[in-house]
């Protein structure tokens, strides 16, 4: 079968559309994935990543160094349908204005002779829904995130009502549905009711080379956080507070991705206190090194603020990671991270979310008690191994393109 992939993003930034395009190759499809220029480290490590597949991937709309005059042209387009939405009409002009690479991505997608067509995020939908009307085949959509409420939950929020357009229009023309947590899977299900959608966790292969030394009884205790972004919003600035009124030499922080603004790094570093601990940051790096790189550190943070109700619903690939990688996990209380540490206590703790006292706990439990770090890596990596890893996800997955597809098992 013919399957068509289609992001308003890019492959190495987009770990999960990679996942779903190598399972679906594996199983005999033939795959090609319709991606948008996002940032330079992206296209960096996608030349890497895609010479690897035997799926193809082709970019659409241009990039600043290569096909300029599309790349301007869809920037263009983009800025004045963003005008257009916010000064006379969303409905007029939503389709447009929803990402800088959504119409060329519609005029991409119509001309594909495809079986599927599968959209990851809300940029690319329209694009898989308009090519398999005209195609007449089905459609369907990876829920990462809870799209309309990822900047804000004011429902007069530009963002918020732009997204929720896109999605009261054309979620209900999909022929499946598939999200990335429990969580975000009971919100759309509210708004979709007649819709069956399916829950696919956003997990990793199984690493088996991992292996957990003894931690050092007197070392400190390495923290790790990564995202593609180093910034506001993310609870970093709650986790350096925190460390501020620890003993020094308790611990090290290790910060990976790429900065927000150019500021953005002497801004963390002004709110470090000196001599306490030291903080490194670390430049992005080619997704399937992540495991690897992350393994040499003892926790891994997750520290989602819980701003919005999508940051809230949200089961990050970090958590994922770090258990692939065998890192104890310490993790903010938004509702998905809550109910998974609470039916998993063994590999983590919680604490309130923006609390320094709560987060100063959970981080001293584990630098008075080392065994129980110990204990909670290898529960980590135990879970990862026999539970949430993409082997398993991705029988999930298979069996929804299937019964989408109509075929036999």
């Amino acid at each position: 079968m013919q399957i068509l992939l289609i992001t308003s993003g890019q492959p190495s930034l987009n770990p999960r559309l990679v996942k779903e395009a190598d399972a679906l190759s594996s199983a005999g499809h033939n795959v090609t994935v319709l991606y948008a220029y996002w940032n330079e480290w992206g296209t960096k490590f996608d030349h890497a990543l895609l010479k690897s597949k035997k799926w193809k991937a082709i970019r659409i709309g241009g990039a600043p160094k290569r096909n300029k005059a599309s790349y301007f042209l869809t920037r263009l387009i983009h800025k004045l349908a963003t005008i257009g939405a916010k000064k006379v009409s969303i409905p007029f002009f939503a389709e447009t204005a929803i990402a800088r690479s959504s119409f060329m991505l519609s005029m991409a997608a119509k001309k594909y002779q495809a079986d599927l067509y599968i959209a990851h995020n809300l940029g690319a939908l329209p694009a898989a829904v308009k090519a398999a009307q005209h195609n007449r085949k089905p459609c369907g959509f990876d829920a990462e995130d809870f799209h309309r409420n990822e900047v804000s939950d004011d429902p007069h929020n530009f963002d918020v009502k732009l997204k929720t357009y896109i999605e009261q229009k054309y979620l209900p023309k999909t022929s499946y549905l598939t999200a990335s947590s429990p969580q975000i899977t009971a919100a759309y299900q509210v708004l979709f009711p007649s819709k069956a959608i399916v829950t696919i966790l956003n997990v990793f292969s199984s690493v088996s080379a991992v292996s957990i030394p003894k931690t050092d009884p007197i070392s400190p205790i390495k923290l790790f956080w990564f995202s593609q972004t180093i910034g506001s919003q993310r609870g970093i600035e709650t986790l350096i507070q925190t460390l501020n009124i620890l003993p020094a030499g308790s611990f090290e922080l290790h910060l990976l991705g790429g900065f927000q603004h150019q500021g953005s790094k002497a801004y963390f570093e002004k709110l470090r206190a000196p001599n306490l601990y030291d903080l490194h940051f670390h430049p992005p790096i080619a997704p399937d090194e992540l495991i690897n790189f992350a393994a040499q550190f003892d926790i891994g943070l997750a520290l989602e603020p819980s701003f919005s109700k999508n940051n809230d619903l949200a089961l990050s690939n970090k958590i994922f990671t770090y258990l692939q990688a065998g890192l104890a996990v310490i993790a903010s209380n938004t509702t998905a991270q809550r109910h998974l540490l609470t039916t998993h206590p063994e590999f983590g703790r919680l604490y309130e979310t923006g609390d320094t006292r709560s987060l100063s706990n959970a981080l001293l439990q584990y630098t008075e008690n080392r065994d129980q770090l110990d204990q909670a890596r290898q529960a980590s990596l135990m879970l990862a191994r026999n539970k949430f890893n993409w082997e398993i996800e991705q029988v999930k997955f298979l069996k929804v393109i299937q019964q989408t597809l109509n075929l036999e098992s």
